[in-house]
């Protein structure tokens, strides 16, 4: 359990849901993890948990909108450890108000955008002189969404936001990978957390079963898990890579659902 040891990881949004699960993974791989976001004590409660298992983390504010906020948790880690060896982007704002295209005001798809796309810019930007300095640079780890597949009936910013973290990911991957800088990203599917099973209908719960693969959904462990892997020296020749952890919804074609219902392998 030492694939990520006396590695300083920073996990933003990271005191609820698949932030909690990537850090709480990275501390007992050997990380030092900085637990990050705006609810002091659901944060500190991570840090708890991540001690009393035997694992090293603190907690520091950020939010991801205020770009101060953001300087001042990259300054205070590197003072605090010296370094910065990973940066895992998870911190965005699903709960914000989206809709179709003829829906949205401007001040909607710019509050979308400035919590998912624009905090992760930034982050990466303000990690980017800390791991230049390190001998062996560092991996940057965006979290994505499977909204930025293909097109769908609302959540139109949010989509757009998460497309641009993925170029975003690849920019960065090309930009910076030969000071041995690498930057993925993670696209989740329906990951079921405490913090959101109660307010999952179970309709949609049934429909994207019915095109999961496997026969589960998704947990934040199974996020952290890749991130781990991206985190570690093991993915050294990995890198500006867009990978789905969505138990395989998005590999196959669009009529698979229907074609089950009907018992049937085509038409």
């Amino acid at each position: 359990m030492n694939r990520l040891k006396d590695k300083v990881a920073i996990v933003t949004g990271s005191t609820s849901g698949i932030g909690v699960g990537i850090a709480s993974l990275f501390a007992a791989e050997g990380a030092k993890v900085v637990i990050c976001g705006r609810r002091e004590e659901k944060g500190q409660a991570v840090v708890d948990a991540i001690k009393q298992n035997g694992g090293e983390a603190y907690y520091h504010f950020m939010d991801i909108t205020n770009p101060e906020s953001i300087e001042a948790l990259f300054s205070d880690t590197a003072s605090r450890y010296g370094t910065i060896d990973v940066l895992v982007n998870n911190a965005a704002n699903v709960g914000l108000k989206d809709g179709r295209v003829d829906e949205l005001t401007l001040e909607m798809w710019d509050a979308v955008f400035q919590s998912d796309v624009r905090g992760t810019f930034y982050a990466t930007k303000c990690v980017l002189p800390y791991m230049e300095k390190n001998q062996t640079g560092g991996s940057i780890i965006n979290i994505g969404s499977m909204a930025s597949c293909g097109g769908d009936l609302g959540s139109t910013a949010y989509a757009c936001a998460k497309a641009g973290v993925d170029m975003l990911t690849q920019s960065t991957a090309l930009q910076y990978g030969k000071k041995n800088i690498r930057c993925n990203c993670v696209r989740p599917g329906l990951i079921v957390t405490p913090q959101n099973e109660a307010y999952v209908p179970q309709a949609l719960k049934d429909i994207f079963l019915s095109n999961i693969m496997v026969n589960r959904y998704g947990c934040p462990e199974d996020i952290g898990h890749m991130c781990v892997y991206l985190a570690s020296d093991e993915s050294n020749y990995v890198s500006g890579q867009i990978i789905n952890v969505d138990g395989g919804l998005n590999s196959h074609v669009s009529t698979v659902a229907q074609f089950r219902q009907m018992d049937s392998r085509t038409w």
